[in-house]
């Protein structure tokens, strides 16, 4: 699978950033698509940029996401949509009285037109990486509502809006498929370490999902079957000393420090039982190769212990910009931005994709994998 990237949320500056825009994805979807399909993806993970859909409050306009859709099926390719990536309209965030009617009312909006313009299956996820986006809108001042120690907060809210809409999602459309996604992260102590503390960050990055399953909170009215299909990102500084030093990678003075991507699969994997995927990972510049070769070996590892392991999401497969400096690019994904926002390919990372293709036996005939049947 590809990823885009779709951020469209108020960056640190106080300025809205729309990364279709800036990348001018929105206007080349067809040339990106076919090239996705040149190299044998078949599936995208896609954003609708909430805060560019609702044009006011309760009043939605899907067609620059119509225009990606019929770029999408003239490629072949099917669509897991985002329906908030870290963006809110303008005066909302988690914690706003109307945050959750009006993404519920998204949520109907959106499955409501897609059930009219296509016929395809609707993979749809609610709210991107609940846990990182509570952290940063609530610990850190990365975006609305710039705050501090409220991280437990926005995640309650934000939770709470995902419960709510993931139900509108199924009352208007009964046979979407619903996808939970989280980062994947370790944290590691050493002899001074608080290990009841390490213990409980590492078991904290489920909260999100553990709310929307009903295992928390369950006056929000989370449910098991809301986890369909549960996605779990992870890039190379996905694990950290005490939860504030990353730990290098590829790491050479202490390896034992470092659990392998395979086994954190597998562990989130065990604990809920559900179909899954590596929603996201990736890395930048001439170390892009030697992660996509590192990744397709844990998931060659994840295949072999079980059949619900469904794909791997390369993101962002198109360059893009620094949330918070729009000008400075990451040289990330399979394909680099010239000044005139080209699209260069990167030829080490695409033959590194070729060889994961390869070792995970990739059939270029695009079938759901029987982990994806509805249970």
């Amino acid at each position: 699978m590809g990823g885009y990237e779709c951020a469209d949320h108020i960056n640190r500056s106080g300025h809205r950033i729309n990364l279709h825009q800036v990348t001018e994805h929105d206007l080349r979807a067809r040339e990106d698509y076919a090239d996705l399909a040149e190299v044998g993806i078949r599936v995208v993970r896609e954003g609708i940029c909430w805060s560019a859909v609702e044009a006011a409050p309760y009043q939605f306009d899907f067609t620059e996401v119509a225009n990606r859709l019929r770029a999408a099926h003239a490629a072949g390719l099917e669509v897991i949509w985002d329906l908030c990536h870290f963006g809110y309209p303008d005066g909302l965030f988690p914690t706003h009285p109307q945050f959750t009617p009006r993404f519920v009312a998204l949520c109907r909006a959106f499955a409501r037109w897609h059930l009219a313009v296509t016929k395809a299956t609707l993979y749809v996820v609610p709210i991107n990486e609940i846990s990182f986006l509570s952290w940063h809108s609530g610990d850190v001042r990365g975006t609305v509502p710039f705050a501090t120690d409220s991280g437990w907060d926005m995640k309650w809210h934000l939770c709470r809006a995902a419960i709510q809409g993931i139900q509108a999602l199924r009352d208007t459309d009964p046979g979407c498929r619903i996808v939970t996604i989280e980062p994947l992260i370790r944290v590691h102590g050493h002899g001074g370490s608080d290990f009841g503390h390490i213990a409980r960050m590492n078991n904290d990055q489920f909260q999100a999902m553990d709310i929307i399953g009903g295992r928390m909170c369950p006056e929000l009215g989370g449910r098991e079957d809301y986890l369909d299909l549960l996605g779990f990102n992870y890039y190379y500084n996905g694990q950290w000393t005490d939860g504030v030093v990353p730990l290098s990678w590829p790491e050479v003075e202490e390896p034992r420090r470092r659990v392998p991507l395979h086994e954190l699969l597998l562990s989130a994997y065990h604990r809920y039982r559900r179909p899954f995927f590596l929603s996201e990972t990736g890395h930048f510049g001439d170390e892009r190769p030697r992660w996509l070769t590192e990744v397709a070996a844990a998931a060659q590892l994840v295949v072999a212990q079980t059949s619900d392991f469904f794909g791997v999401c390369i993101y962002p497969v198109l360059d893009r910009p620094d949330w918070d400096n729009l000008t400075s690019y990451s040289n990330c994904g399979l394909w680099d931005l010239d000044r005139n926002n080209d699209r260069i390919p990167h030829l080490p990372s695409l033959r590194a994709l070729q060889n994961m293709q390869r070792i995970l036996e990739f059939n270029p005939q695009h079938h759901v994998p029987s982990a994806l049947q509805r249970r």
